[in-house]
């Protein structure tokens, strides 16, 4: 095994690190398969860690794995015969152990390492054709094009209806079930809708920014960036006018088109996105209720 290993062109290293936030959460990852890549996958004593593969799962071979419970082992399984995912479980403390998964006539390797941040839901993807990935690099999108697409995104359910073939290769999903939510303290940034163009490379995202302010938040209207696990995207393009009213809320389209550095970002719908923009109105000052009251300070008595 040690040999197979040392094959390996380079390590990807999978972490996740515990958060309080949701929006932070590392717990839930979507990558891409690669033959050449060992994937360290954190896996908890107390938790099951579920890995789920494109379509069904040919063999599994491991070592220091138990099926049954029963037979001694570092690292419980579970998998079903033709399904397109298993489950594991840590069974002791700073335990560590390899999974050789079989699917589509090649062999994935994966290192299971037991953690307190552990990953819950790891979700490969098939890698991206070469003409998806257009040899690495993003395609060029005109304003005009990038104008088109938010106008697509907005009459996507009339389009869907009445012409499904003019998005047909349109990706879309929405958050009703599990919202995602990005917390500013005095306002949120929700996404309600996201498409995804992949000819473009594009995603388009529909938020609603909710201002829990007496006075008006004030953005930079261009400014718009989604991260998606430790990487920042710009926006390309957006319709925000850089304005939410006091109590109120407002509705932006805007989309993320490659990568910062010119290169495509093949990024899925699966991804726990966090949407930021740029503020440019202060912050409402937090009152202060248990501060010591002020009494006026009596002048000497012979300055009275």
């Amino acid at each position: 095994m040690k040999s197979i290993v040392n094959l390996l062109s380079f390590i990807v290293v999978v972490l996740a690190t515990a958060s309080a936030s949701a929006q932070s959460s590392k717990e839930i990852l979507t990558d891409f398969l690669d033959a050449n890549v060992l994937v360290v996958v954190p896996v908890a004593t107390n938790r099951a860690t579920t890995i789920s593969f494109p379509s069904a799962i040919t063999a599994i071979d491991g070592a220091g794995v138990t099926v049954d419970g029963k037979t001694p082992g570092l690292f419980q399984l579970a998998h079903t015969g033709g399904s397109a995912f298993l489950s594991v479980r840590a069974l002791l403390p700073k335990a560590s152990a390899n999974l050789n998964i079989r699917w589509n006539n090649c062999t994935y390797v994966f290192e299971l390492v037991e953690s307190d941040a552990p990953v819950l839901s790891l979700n490969m993807e098939a890698p991206p054709t070469p003409e998806e990935e257009d040899v690495g690099h993003a395609p060029e999108v005109s304003p005009l094009k990038l104008l088109s697409l938010l106008d697509k995104a907005r009459a996507f359910p009339l389009l869907k209806e009445q012409q499904p073939e003019s998005v047909a290769d349109v990706g879309f999903t929405t958050y009703d079930g599990k919202p995602l939510v990005s917390d500013f303290n005095d306002y949120q940034i929700q996404i309600e809708q996201a498409f995804r163009f992949n000819a473009e490379d594009t995603l388009v995202f529909r938020v609603v920014i909710t201002n829990e302010a007496d006075a008006p938040l004030i953005y930079e209207p261009d400014s718009f960036a989604i991260r998606a696990g430790n990487r920042l995207y710009p926006q390309s393009i957006s319709d925000a006018d850089g304005v939410v009213p006091p109590k109120g809320q407002s509705i932006v389209y805007f989309a993320v088109t490659g990568t910062p550095d010119g290169g495509r970002n093949n990024l899925s719908l699966k991804n726990q996105f966090i949407v930021m923009i740029k503020r440019l109105s202060p912050p409402p000052i937090a009152a202060v209720t248990n501060a010591p009251s002020a009494h006026p300070i009596r002048p000497p008595r012979h300055q009275q």
